[in-house]
């Protein structure tokens, strides 16, 4: 029995042809520098590979041999020639951006590595699909903290973290890949709700420096950061926090306060509290010896124990009057002088030297002094003050 030829070709299955926009399989006929042919269904479809399209992040063209497989999006057709034009590199594309959805809601942490930086944040580049890290996405370690918010610096800042990895969430991905935002502190999340979770006041705790501005230095742990303000850093007196650290430098800190996300922080506290000692080893009418460090229009500031300056008062120095302070004391001259108050919880000490002159008495008895209440107010103005020692002096 015969078969008619039109009856089988009614009956045989339709040739699908592939479509626009599909992702297709196809075995390697011939591969070279400039193309690559692949076979679209046994035979029955031929497409092409060639130029940019021959690169992707998942199929190394190089290396590609006849009889391998592939998958490439259909990006065209030739019609004179027959051949669909395909895409490695648009294929790879589009298998980048169904896993970044899948990485978006699986909350997946992913490592990207930024190629640009602008003064809005990190830039990444997928295989040609283009990427964001803003600066809010930042965690504290690479948060660019500038004084005065300098958009040059931040630029500056930013432009060192290019070519870093960084650990990062999809927190926005669209469709078509075209808006991608990714977050450091989105993957460190975790991270930093246990350790808040835990932090008390009291806590000693190990960190890294992530930023130095004038009233302090921030410090990062566990994900969280915390300030060390100005007066935290030292006992003595801090006129620039940048002369105690750098950043990236470890340190160890106490927490002193924490309200919400807030964190304060020291690292004085960890250290022996100078006037303490201090008032431990002398008392008002002690002489000691120490170095002047600076002279002020008001008097002379000498270094004692623990990085803390006494003052001797213009009206302390002499007992005759004094036009020119250089003319009694210089600059790093060590010279005696008797303590005439002290007072350790307000850290103030004033000094005197008028009063180991012979004859000579800074301070007034107790008894006289409510006897006559009325002379108490000039007695103020010889009451001396003390501060804390610039630690870098």
């Amino acid at each position: 029995m015969s078969t008619d030829f039109g009856t089988l070709l009614s009956e045989a299955p339709a040739i699908k042809s592939p479509a626009m926009g599909e992702i297709i399989s196809g075995k390697v006929i011939r591969s070279d520098a400039k193309m690559i042919l692949v076979d679209l269904g046994e035979g029955q479809f031929t497409g092409v590979i060639s130029g940019m399209h021959m690169h992707s992040s998942t199929d190394d063209a190089s290396g590609l041999n006849p009889g391998d497989t592939v998958e490439a999006i259909v990006i065209g057709e030739e019609r004179t020639s027959g051949l669909f034009i395909l895409s490695l590199r648009k294929a790879s594309q589009m298998k980048l951006i169904k896993k970044l959805h899948s990485n978006f809601d699986t909350k997946e942490i992913i490592t990207v590595i930024p190629n640009e930086a602008n003064k809005g944040g990190l830039l990444i580049d997928l295989v040609g699909i283009k990427g964001f890290i803003p600066v809010s996405q930042l965690t504290p370690v690479h948060y660019p903290r500038v004084e005065g918010a300098d958009p040059e610096k931040i630029l500056e800042h930013l432009g060192r973290l290019v070519g870093k990895p960084f650990k990062v969430r999809v927190i926005n991905v669209d469709k078509d890949g075209k808006k991608i935002i990714f977050s450091e502190k989105a993957a460190v999340e975790e991270q930093r709700i246990a350790a808040l979770s835990t932090l008390k006041v009291g806590d000693v705790v190990e960190g890294v420096v992530s930023g130095i501005l004038t009233y302090g230095l921030f410090i990062t742990f566990n994900g969280v950061e915390g300030l060390v303000h100005v007066s935290e850093i030292d006992w003595g007196h801090v006129s620039n926090p940048s002369k105690f650290a750098k950043i990236g430098d470890g340190v160890k800190v106490q927490v002193i306060g924490i309200e919400g996300d807030k964190i304060s922080l020291s690292m004085k506290r960890l250290r022996p509290n100078p006037w303490q000692i201090l008032q431990d080893k002398f008392k008002v009418g002690d002489i000691v010896e120490a170095p002047v460090m600076r002279i002020s229009q008001f008097g002379v500031f000498v270094s004692l124990d623990g990085g803390i300056s006494g003052l001797i008062h213009l009206s302390e120095i002499s007992s005759s009057m004094v036009k020119n302070i250089e003319d009694h004391v210089k600059v790093g001259e060590t010279i005696k002088a008797k303590i005439i108050t002290f007072d350790a919880q307000a850290k103030r000490i004033g000094l005197s030297i008028k009063a180991l002159e012979e004859g000579s008495s800074s301070e007034a008895p107790a008894a006289d002094a409510a006897e006559t209440p009325k002379k108490k107010a000039p007695a103020k103005k010889k009451e001396v003050a003390a501060e804390e020692a610039p630690a870098a002096e």
